[in-house]
């Protein structure tokens, strides 16, 4: 495999990584599969698009707006609409069926709105187009500016979330809510925090995206699928395995396209999808299912 090759799988490949980190977050602690996670990435796109086009500013600092409208914005749906629609779920089971339920009302929402304030037109603007030559390769500064966002982005998470007592707080509830209960956390804050940084991370993908690819009201089907596949891969609530499932999803496209074409995309992506759910259905990370 080409040097190029390499750095595109890693750009791609740490994009996907925090899509499926901040997904992985809010399925961890809440047992909620927001099937409107790419829907946050595209509206962080729209923020840095209008931000850089009605006022100039670049996305190295309109990302901070990106993040602020969504982690509000996942704020305002929990208290909102989530936390009420799922209070009276008692089982996992029932809470996952019905979050799938209103998270799809979300994304179609999402979609509709953006679609009709804005058009289905594609839109982009130019910023870091200057091209990079580092031995064999060539790189614009746009991607290699998001490569190293995200990378820094994911590893302060994963450095949080191991050294930081709302990081702990956060994975004892993603291992046993009932016991973090009994030991005093509170688990309507967390669950709260949750949503805000789980959506903020999805907004600030969103801006990193923009920078080299159009934004579209329907862009971030794309993202949720590669987000799900991941945490399917490296293990629903595994957050270090997202962070590698999406290295590996990210290498894998890269190479699949570059030996077929970009019309495969979506095909290679579901086929690992399928692979992974036969081979292991538990996770590359996981631990064995147990028998029901």
């Amino acid at each position: 495999m080409s040097a190029q090759l390499i750095a595109a799988a890693l750009i791609t490949g740490a994009i996907y990584a925090l899509m499926a980190v901040s997904l992985n977050l809010i399925y961890g602690t809440m047992r909620l599969l927001n099937v409107a996670h790419g829907d946050l990435a595209m509206v962080g796109a729209y923020v840095s698009y209008w931000a850089f086009t009605l006022w100039g500013l670049p996305p190295t600092i309109s990302f901070l707006a990106a993040i602020a409208f969504t982690g509000v914005l996942g704020v305002v749906l929990y208290k909102g609409l989530i936390e009420r629609v799922l209070g009276g779920s008692r089982s996992a089971e029932r809470v996952e069926a019905n979050s799938l339920l209103v998270f799809f009302g979300i994304s179609i929402v999402l979609e509709n709105v953006a679609a009709l304030c804005f058009t289905g037109t594609p839109r982009g603007y130019n910023f870091g187009n200057r091209i990079l030559h580092f031995l064999e390769i060539s790189v614009t500064e746009s991607r290699l500016i998001a490569l190293v966002a995200a990378l820094v982005t994911v590893g302060a998470i994963l450095v949080f979330f191991r050294l930081a007592i709302w990081g702990l707080a956060v994975r004892a509830l993603i291992q046993d809510r009932n016991a973090s209960a009994l030991v005093g956390i509170n688990i309507d804050r967390v669950f709260v925090m949750s949503s805000a940084l789980g959506f903020a991370l999805a907004g600030l993908a969103g801006t990193l995206v923009s920078m080299f690819e159009s934004t579209t009201p329907f862009m971030g089907a794309r993202y949720t699928i590669a987000a799900f596949v991941i945490i399917i891969m490296g293990g629903l609530g595994n957050l270090t395995g997202s962070v590698v499932g999406g290295f590996i999803l990210g290498t894998l496209e890269t190479i699949g396209i570059a030996f077929t074409g970009p019309n495969y995309r979506s095909i290679l992506i579901y086929g690992v999808f399928i692979a992974i759910l036969l081979w292991r259905p538990q996770g590359l990370f996981g631990g064995k299912v147990a028998a029901r």
